[in-house]
């Protein structure tokens, strides 16, 4: 069984039934998660859904060498990435960040790490949506300036 996971998917996913995975291991004493949801806030007001496009192929070879960088710095048992694509209505998540590691400390700081690069490495385009239309989501200086951090 592979712990090292990548998935970019339509369909929801179940956090319960990825923590078990992780947690199977018996060199595992810490599963951090990390679950992002569609909020009825963004650069628009009143979001009803949010739609998500990436580029296929090359979202998932960053997404694994986002996983590498964070295997590089932390003793990790384990991740799970998996991140949606698609319509998603208010509500409905997003993304599942899962680090297992011996230890706490690197099981928070490589989710951490995991979270603020994947905000600004990764190739995935948002677009927020409500009564009013549409419109693509910026990137955000605040995802670059929690990235810089770990430099």
């Amino acid at each position: 069984m592979d712990f090292f996971t990548v998935r970019v998917q339509t369909q929801p996913f179940d956090i319960g039934e990825e923590m078990n995975r992780l947690s199977a291991q018996p060199t595992v004493g810490a599963v951090v998660s990390f679950s992002g949801l569609v909020r009825d806030f963004g650069d628009c007001a009143q979001v009803t859904a949010l739609e998500l496009e990436h580029y296929p192929g090359m979202t998932e070879k960053i997404l694994a060498a986002i996983i590498e960088a964070a295997r590089q710095r932390w003793a990790l048992d384990a991740v799970t990435l998996i991140h949606r694509v698609g319509r998603l209505p208010l509500g409905e998540p997003i993304v599942l960040v899962l680090t297992a590691s011996a230890h706490r400390r690197d099981a928070f700081a490589a989710c951490e790490f995991i979270m603020d690069y994947l905000k600004t490495e990764a190739p995935f385009w948002k677009k927020e949506h409500n009564a009013q239309g549409s419109q693509w989501v910026d990137a955000k200086t605040s995802d670059a300036t929690a990235c810089d951090r770990w430099t």
